[in-house]
């Protein structure tokens, strides 16, 4: 028995221009009134989910990537130490032409004007994360991977842990700041099992709610190695995977 429907958004419900079909749209409302709770668990901020959480009637999502979880309850937020923040940002800093930028409970700042983020540019992030609560620090570099910035940057401390996203993105986060602790977060807020939860998703975030929940479902579009660990794979985002395995799921076309 399905009781929740969580989705990552990026690349996993929403199609590449953004959108969420009507197909989607109906999909998710009859599955709503069957009597299933939809969640969202994405990496997006909670300034950049508010249109498609209104959208799909959701009350419980959790955001940056667990970093920040949201439900009828409350609010639960997974902070990086100040501490650890600036050491990290220290750091990032020594390597000249990388762009840095916080999540934090004022906003999105960063070292770089980023058109598409449009962030509070500034370049004394290290005083932003001494007054405010830095939920995320994210960089990149123009001539490195992930991998290799986050192999520069060196020892990191022992509360941060790090991702890669949307393959260019080194993302820095609380140890109690995952996917998978926002989920556990929003289900036991809705008394809801894990094994009675559906997960579907696309990214490296994604593999640990893919492999812990009752069903974990990969899009036809995600990386290889989430498809890999996946129980089932969808159609591809653009084909309106979710839904559609939603669909063949209620019609009993997927025994799991």
């Amino acid at each position: 028995m399905i009781r929740a429907i969580i989705v990552d958004l990026d690349r996993t419900l929403l199609r590449t221009d953004k959108s969420i079909s009507d197909y989607t749209k109906e999909v998710l409302r009859e599955r709503q009134q069957s009597g299933a709770t939809v969640f969202i668990a994405s990496a997006r901020p909670e300034r950049a989910i508010t249109d498609y959480r209104d959208t799909l009637g959701v009350t419980s999502y959790t955001t940056l990537n667990g970093a920040r979880t949201i439900t009828p309850q409350g609010t639960i937020e997974n902070e990086i130490q100040t501490d650890s923040a600036t050491a990290i940002l220290q750091k990032l800093s020594q390597i000249p032409g990388t762009v840095i930028s916080i999540e934090a409970s004022g906003g999105l700042y960063s070292n770089t004007n980023i058109e598409i983020w449009q962030p509070i540019v500034t370049d004394r992030l290290e005083e932003v994360a001494k007054r405010e609560g830095v939920y995320k620090v994210i960089a990149s570099h123009p001539d490195m991977t992930p991998e290799e910035l986050a192999y520069a940057v060196g020892v990191i401390p022992e509360d941060v842990y790090y991702t890669v996203a949307d393959k260019k993105l080194v993302q820095f986060m609380s140890r109690t700041a995952t996917k998978w602790n926002g989920i556990k977060q929003m289900l036991a807020a809705a008394g809801i099992p894990t094994e009675q939860a559906i997960y579907f998703g696309d990214d490296h975030d994604d593999i640990e709610p893919i492999k812990l929940c009752g069903l974990g479902i990969a899009v036809a579009n995600a990386l290889p190695q989430v498809k890999e660990i996946a129980d089932d794979i969808a159609p591809s985002n653009d084909e309106d995977g979710v839904a559609a395995y939603l669909r063949r799921l209620e019609d009993g076309q997927i025994c799991k």
